[in-house]
């Protein structure tokens, strides 16, 4: 291990257990090279089942599911998230102003009135993250991330790909502290 990326992963480890804002900002300014350990998964629609693998990820999720949303329409999706809220898993997310305005079809008021923390993303001319952390407090920690939308079109009209990143605890600290970031310039989402 190079010293540098030692330096990097106790910078972060220190951040993700010190709660401390100064510690994450510093994390993150010494750069964007984590150390990779887990498993990656590499999923392509319309080929392979991402939104079935998405979910089942969302099932295992223990304590805390945060998400960056572009464009959400998938129902199984949003059934999955709620789910996970009701057993007891933090749910939050952040979303594209201008799409979730836009789209009739978007669940992002379902999550809302189902008592999940949703945060409106208005500072940016898109707030194009697709993004789910899931545990990144735990060994298990998960990063899923890639062109896909939480759509049905992501899943069955366009060619997609996602990469599902378990057990990667440095990524998703990194990952969390980027929501983070994101979730401080949004405002909390209300019913239009």
């Amino acid at each position: 291990m190079k010293v540098r990326d030692a330096a990097l992963w106790l910078l972060a480890w220190l951040a993700l257990l010190s709660g401390n804002a100064a510690a994450r900002e510093t994390a993150a300014a010494a750069g964007s090279t984590v150390l990779s350990g887990g498993s990656v998964q590499a999923l392509f629609s319309p080929w392979d089942d991402i939104e079935g693998a998405v979910i089942a990820s969302l099932r295992a999720a223990q304590r805390q599911v945060l998400v960056q949303a572009f464009s959400f329409t998938s129902r199984p999706i949003a059934r999955a998230l709620i789910e996970a809220k009701r057993r007891g898993v933090e749910v939050r997310v952040t979303a594209d102003a201008a799409e979730t305005q836009r789209l009739e079809g978007g669940r992002i008021p379902e999550l809302a009135a189902a008592g999940i923390e949703v945060f409106i993303e208005e500072r940016y001319q898109s707030a194009h993250n697709k993004v789910m952390v899931i545990d990144a407090d735990l060994p298990s920690g998960t990063v899923i991330t890639g062109s896909y939308n939480w759509s049905f079109a992501a899943q069955r009209r366009n060619a997609e790909n996602v990469l599902i990143m378990r057990g990667q605890v440095a990524l998703a600290a990194r990952y969390r502290m980027n929501w983070e970031r994101h979730r401080a310039e949004a405002r909390p989402y209300t019913k239009q």
